[in-house]
């Protein structure tokens, strides 16, 4: 298949060679790090608007996902496609971060294509204070 030169770079070689998969960087990269009493998360999720982006806390399970819609035209006035990169669906991915955390515990931002989660890293059990039965 002849590709216009513009068109040539190691990945599109590689696509046409079948070497894709080796290529392929991982959605959704994070990086965790220890912050005082909190832990913080940096979640990569570039081209995502924000109310693309949803965020669960279920049994200690905190779920990141992410939804790309948007309709594809094949509008010829527009151009036609000769490679596309980018495409629409979605992502996920799932961190156990406690089953004493509650909503409120966890904060989240999602600025510049990173989606930035903090939460307490040691939160104690609500335990109900010890209180005196009066008898009659």
């Amino acid at each position: 298949m002849l590709v216009p030169s513009f068109f040539k770079d190691d990945y599109f070689d590689d696509f046409l060679n079948g070497g894709l998969r080796e290529n392929v960087k991982p959605l959704m990269r994070t990086d965790i790090r220890e912050i005082g009493e909190d832990y913080l998360l940096e979640i990569e999720m570039p081209g995502f608007s924000k109310d693309e982006i949803h965020a669960e806390l279920e049994k200690g399970y905190l779920t990141i996902s992410g939804v790309h819609v948007g309709k594809i035209d094949e509008d010829e006035r527009q151009g036609k496609y000769i490679r596309r990169e980018r495409n629409l669906g979605k992502c996920s991915r799932t961190f156990y971060i406690g089953e004493n955390l509650k909503q409120e515990d966890v904060k989240a931002k999602y600025e510049n294509g990173i989606l930035t989660v903090a939460f307490p890293k040691n939160k104690k059990p609500e335990v109900e204070e010890k209180r005196t039965i009066a008898i009659d």
